[in-house]
């Protein structure tokens, strides 16, 4: 049952191993990644998000400060959001905003009809005022490179 067996059976099996490989696609991938990050990195310094930010967009931020500032405040106006001197009485903004104890929010959407001249400012904004909705211009003055609310 040992038996050698001979003829063309017993030649040697030869396998090719020299196939080559390059490593030239890896390298070339690593390098779009590469160019791919560098692209995202010089994107985002040349031209940051707060570039895409319209006047219209920091007016309306303005506004919704002004009112988020005062709905955590007893002060009027708020520190920080107003002009210097800036009278909420005075201007009619506080009988507008249904005085000093109202409940105001303000809906995003409600912006409308921006229009700038120089450092002055006005922006239609509708708010709710104790679950009214009043639509009124907003007057602005930029202060510092920052738009406050100066008149209503």
């Amino acid at each position: 049952m040992n038996e050698e067996q001979t003829g063309s059976d017993d030649k040697p099996i030869v396998v090719d191993q020299t196939d080559k490989r390059s490593i030239v696609p890896f390298v070339a991938a690593a390098a779009v990644a590469i160019l791919v990050l560098i692209g995202i990195v010089a994107g985002g310094l040349l031209a940051p998000a707060e570039k895409n930010v319209t006047e219209a967009d920091r007016l309306a931020a303005a506004v919704t400060n002004y009112i988020d500032a005062r709905s955590r405040s007893d002060l009027r106006p708020p520190t920080g959001v107003a002009c210097p001197g800036f009278d909420e009485e005075k201007s009619g903004l506080a009988e507008r905003l249904g005085g000093p104890k109202s409940t105001v929010t303000i809906d995003g959407r409600g912006f409308t009809d921006a229009t700038v001249n120089g450092d002055r400012a006005k922006i239609d904004a509708t708010i709710d005022v104790n679950g009214t909705d009043t639509t009124d211009t907003w007057k602005l003055t930029r202060v510092d490179g920052a738009w406050l609310v100066c008149d209503f």
